[in-house]
């Protein structure tokens, strides 16, 4: 149970005396003659400075949750104090509704993060942040952390220590845990975790957000990736179509994509369903279509391959457990699965040669195979 505690109370009156309040459904003011008190409750005129002491004392939640806002997070950092107002859905419930839900704690999922807002003992604020994938865990059963920057460790590596060079990919390792934050600490570890997200949401929300589509951001490349804006050329919103599906699905990224292929020019390609936006192609898509682009500069050519009805098919599945990441999920044992690693091994032996090159078939015209036909390594 909260209590409007002395320093509180100092700070109502010292805020009255300069101008009046009106914020969460309390309203209050100084006439000269005396207090004005007012919540969804009860209205006050005429109060004593006493008396106003007693009137928010009866109105505990809206006083200390006052406080709270004024005092603790301010008003500098916009982006912080709207994130902050979401986490416990400060625009949609009264201040009762909220303080009995932050009782319990009220839980936001914010890519893989959980976090949960819960209520001090002075209507404070506090925050804990852990993995999505521990949400039922015991907090001691997690490694606990303290220092927001300890999530640049967290967030370096994936399970399989393997480097994360997209911070917004579905990969972060759980296991882990923030237990009690403070806003300004909270709202640096998720900036930590997922750089720009928090600022990137809030100027959507407020209807700034600078988005800079792919023939925008394509034409600012320049150097080695200048070769990008080649790809522009002819069917170049087909080519970005392909990006976007490969890169900006939400298997991939957590990110919603709103660049599209410019500002008169929408996508085909779903942009995912993350809680918060992508502004512009990211380095990592500007990387990988440099190398598309270089790719895609190659004339077709046509080749020849001998394969049963069912290894079609079992190429067709490998590529799909690669490129949907599903290849981990193959069990050795399970011969029917057609990117399974033995049968994967058998299709090598029979169709590629000591080369390898499929059925035999080198790769350049010219090129001569020695030992082509099938039977090759295992």
């Amino acid at each position: 149970m909260t209590d409007v505690r002395g320093e509180q109370f100092d700070a109502l009156v010292r805020r009255l005396d300069e101008r009046p309040i009106d914020f969460d459904g309390l309203c209050a003011e100084w006439d000269g003659d005396g207090y004005a008190f007012e919540t969804p409750d009860r209205t006050h005129e005429g109060l004593s400075q006493a008396g106003l002491h007693e009137a928010a004392a009866n109105a505990e939640p809206y006083v200390t949750n006052w406080y709270f806002w004024e005092a603790d997070v301010g008003h500098e950092g916009r982006h912080r104090r709207a994130f902050l107002r979401k986490l416990e859905a400060a625009d949609e419930r009264s201040v009762p509704e909220r303080y009995d839900a932050l009782e319990t704690g009220m839980e936001t999922e914010w890519g893989q993060l959980r976090i949960t807002a819960t209520l001090g003992d002075a209507g404070e604020r506090r925050y804990e942040v852990r993995h999505e994938d521990d949400a039922g865990a015991d907090v001691d059963a997690l490694e606990a952390h303290e220092d927001p920057l300890d999530a640049r460790d967290i967030a370096t590596y994936d399970e399989k220590e393997r480097y994360r060079p997209l911070k917004t990919a579905p990969t972060l390792v759980n296991g882990w845990v923030f237990p009690a934050l403070d806003g300004r600490d909270l709202t640096e570890t998720v900036d930590t975790f997922y750089p720009a997200t928090i600022a990137n949401w809030n100027l959507e929300r407020e209807g700034e957000l600078d988005v800079s589509h792919w023939e925008e951001t394509m034409e600012r490349q320049s150097g080695i990736y200048s070769v990008i804006q080649t790809w522009n050329r002819g069917e170049g919103k087909e080519h970005v179509e392909w990006v976007a599906e490969s890169c900006c699905d939400d298997s991939q990224c957590l990110k919603r994509r709103e660049w599209q292929y410019d500002e008169e020019t929408e996508l085909d390609a779903p942009g995912g369903d993350g809680a918060f936006p992508c502004r512009e192609p990211c380095s990592l898509v500007v990387a990988a279509a440099r190398k598309w682009t270089r790719l895609e500069g190659e004339e077709s050519r046509t080749y020849e391959f001998e394969l049963t009805p069912s290894e079609k098919e079992q190429v067709e599945d490998i590529i799909g457990a690669v490129a949907d990441g599903r290849v981990d999920d193959v069990r050795e044992a399970d011969i029917y699965e057609g990117a399974n690693r033995y049968r994967t091994r058998f299709l090598r032996a029979k169709r590629f040669d000591e080369n390898g090159n499929l059925s035999g078939t080198p790769t350049e015209p010219e090129e001569e195979t020695d030992g082509a036909g099938e039977g090759g390594d295992n």
